[in-house]
């Protein structure tokens, strides 16, 4: 309630500007504790234990700066970054627009951040404090080798955070989703496996939902053959389906709920594609616990939000996770985890 009277003030400060000074207040917050687990709700995924299935998506956390916080909200898994081996300054301003009458987001960020020496510090000194804690990696965009930068960010990060997210499916760094095709993403993976070594942190793959069949085919088979430890379903799409907003031109990656049905069918694609070998985490559109509970059906172990933050507030976590356990308690279910691809 609190949140909805102060919103039409907020919206009146353009939508980068907002973000930093919504994670400068965090900030003054003080650290509580990690989301109490969910008995019913708890995932295990890729030999992780969940306390539920509610993460925040990378990009609202790029540096690692208010993790703990977000914990604190309710989220079961946080996820930071993208975080690329050197800083940089990402795109021109302004590069992020709140579609209102689409209740979406278009952003050409560019994988601004900090940089991996600022990030990992950061990380370091949180080390030990509860919280499952994902790490999602990118490459420089005026990078020579951008597979050589994955497996620096590999090593760097591999020993700081619950899993990695090997992030190639941004539209808003040119040239990077070529790295999901065949061949690119074989010899990807190879050198992020290679440079993980014996460290036993999962490895992620976050995909775009822009994607042939054929592609989803090719990348279900390297995913299982090299082992992945789950797909992520997906980032943002380059396509504009039936937007209202005068902004709805602006190049960049679309998010929020027009993106929802999209993200949906290819989870569905996936889930089909790798006969449910693998697990998947579910992104795009999500809003509320029908949304939640659609995706999970679909084959989602675990969700992500973000975007529908701006629109529904920070009590977006609290209010599904409360309802996804009604929904199990409802559908005479035992855990969470008997629902997954029970459509």
């Amino acid at each position: 309630m609190l949140y909805q009277a102060a919103r039409p003030l907020l919206f009146r400060i353009p939508a980068e500007p907002a973000h930093r000074l919504t994670i400068a207040a965090l900030k003054t917050l003080p650290v509580g504790t990690a989301a109490a687990p969910e008995p019913a709700l708890a995932q295990r995924v890729a030999g992780l234990v969940f306390p539920n299935p509610v993460g925040l998506a990378p990009g609202f956390d790029k540096n690692a700066e208010v993790a703990d916080q977000m914990f604190e909200l309710g989220f079961g898994f946080v996820e930071i970054g993208t975080v690329t081996p050197r800083p940089q300054e990402g795109n021109p301003k302004p590069r992020l627009f709140r579609l209102v009458e689409d209740q979406a987001v278009i952003n050409r960020m560019g994988f601004n951040n900090e940089g991996s020496l600022v990030v990992s510090e950061r990380l370091r000194r949180r080390k030990g404090r509860p919280g499952m804690l994902g790490a999602n990696i990118g490459a420089n965009k005026d990078s020579p080798d951008r597979v050589a930068d994955y497996a620096q960010m590999t090593r760097i990060m591999a020993p700081l955070a619950n899993y990695l997210t090997v992030n190639i499916s941004s539209p808003n760094t040119p040239g990077l989703r070529a790295l999901q095709d065949e061949k690119a993403l074989g010899e990807l993976l190879d050198a992020v496996i290679e440079a993980r070594g014996a460290n036993p942190t999962p490895i992620f793959l976050k995909l775009a939902p822009d994607l042939a069949r054929s592609d989803i085919d090719a990348i279900c088979r390297i995913a299982i053959d090299k082992r992945l430890d789950a797909l992520i379903v997906s980032n943002t799409t380059i396509t504009r389906p039936g937007l209202r907003s005068p902004l709805a031109e602006e190049t960049g990656g679309l998010s929020g709920a027009p993106l929802k049905t999209l993200a949906l069918e290819r989870l569905r694609d996936f889930r089909i594609a790798s006969g449910g070998r693998i697990p998947l985490i579910g992104v795009g559109g999500i809003a509320s616990v029908d949304d939640a509970w659609d995706r999970i059906r679909a084959g989602a172990s675990l969700i992500q939000i973000y975007s529908a933050m701006i629109y529904e507030g920070p009590g977006l976590a609290r209010r599904i996770v409360r309802g996804l356990a009604e929904r199990v308690r409802s559908e005479g279910l035992t855990s969470i985890a008997e629902a997954v691809g029970s459509e």
